[in-house]
């Protein structure tokens, strides 16, 4: 790592696209030769191709984190312990009645149901082009960031909360597989890295904004979307949905939120 960059300056060019600090630039411009489809934004490392096989086992294959980065420069950036704030759109997805559903099962049946749950989001989020924070116990956060899942990163949200409802089975005759509520909100937020140099880091999101999706999640009915104001208005939808207030936990005032149900691509 080059000693004259911060970790906000990092932070910024790799939620931006701007002003990359690549430590071995000669490798960027190397990787650019091999031919691909998908790479890596921040490096160039060939996701696909004849290449790939090779690249991959250098440890620059596709990340868990975001299909738009290499695993390489997820670990380069967990190193850069701080981050930047940036305007994004919140994904949380919810497994409603998971106390009760684990207690109709035994602990393994359970695990092999969640890890089924993350694998399934896991999919549809990275797809969408999201960062996927952890499953946080019986929850999958989404994080649209403008220069990995577009302008209008709010839409996007949205088109991946309908697929991953349809993936988990809310609409079909037989009912989901498990049964989820998701919450979709839009904000400043602080993504970057936490932790500590000599103790383990993470790439997480944090502030108002991802507090408010959590909270429209957990108010979020199964098979329910629950928008917020800002975040249906900035999206351009036009349908005509349910409206309602809420009194979220730990919010001075009433949020006015639409509710989507109709999951119809």
């Amino acid at each position: 790592m080059a000693d004259d960059i911060t970790a906000e300056q990092w932070w910024s060019a790799m939620l931006t696209g701007k002003n990359l600090h690549v430590p071995v630039k000669q490798l960027r411009h190397a990787f650019r030769m091999l031919p691909s489809e998908n790479r890596c934004v921040f490096c160039n490392s060939p996701f696909d191709g004849f290449s790939a096989p090779v690249i991959k086992k250098l440890g620059r294959g596709p990340s868990r984190i975001s299909k738009k980065f290499c695993t390489k420069c997820q670990i380069v950036s967990s190193k850069f312990i701080g981050g930047t704030e940036i305007d994004l759109t919140l994904l949380f997805a919810d497994v409603r009645g998971s106390t009760a559903l684990a207690e109709g099962m035994n602990p393994s049946e359970f695990s092999q149901i969640i890890s089924r749950f993350f694998a399934v989001s896991s999919k549809i989020l990275l797809k969408s082009g999201a960062w996927v924070d952890r499953l946080v116990g019986d929850q999958i956060i989404g994080m649209f960031i403008p220069y990995y899942a577009g302008d209008n990163h709010q839409l996007a949200a949205i088109d991946a909360a309908k697929a991953l409802l349809r993936a988990t089975g809310h609409g079909s005759p037989d009912g989901p597989w498990i049964p989820l509520g998701v919450g979709v909100h839009c904000g400043n937020a602080f993504v970057g890295a936490v932790g500590s140099h000599d103790s383990a880091t993470d790439i997480t999101v944090l502030g108002d904004a991802p507090n408010t999706a959590a909270r429209l999640s957990s108010a979020a009915a199964p098979g329910e979307i629950m928008l917020s104001d800002g975040a249906y208005e900035i999206s351009g939808l036009t349908d005509d949905l349910e409206q309602r207030t809420l009194e979220l936990k730990g919010k001075s005032e009433p949020m006015g939120v639409h509710v989507l149900t109709d999951l119809s691509e």
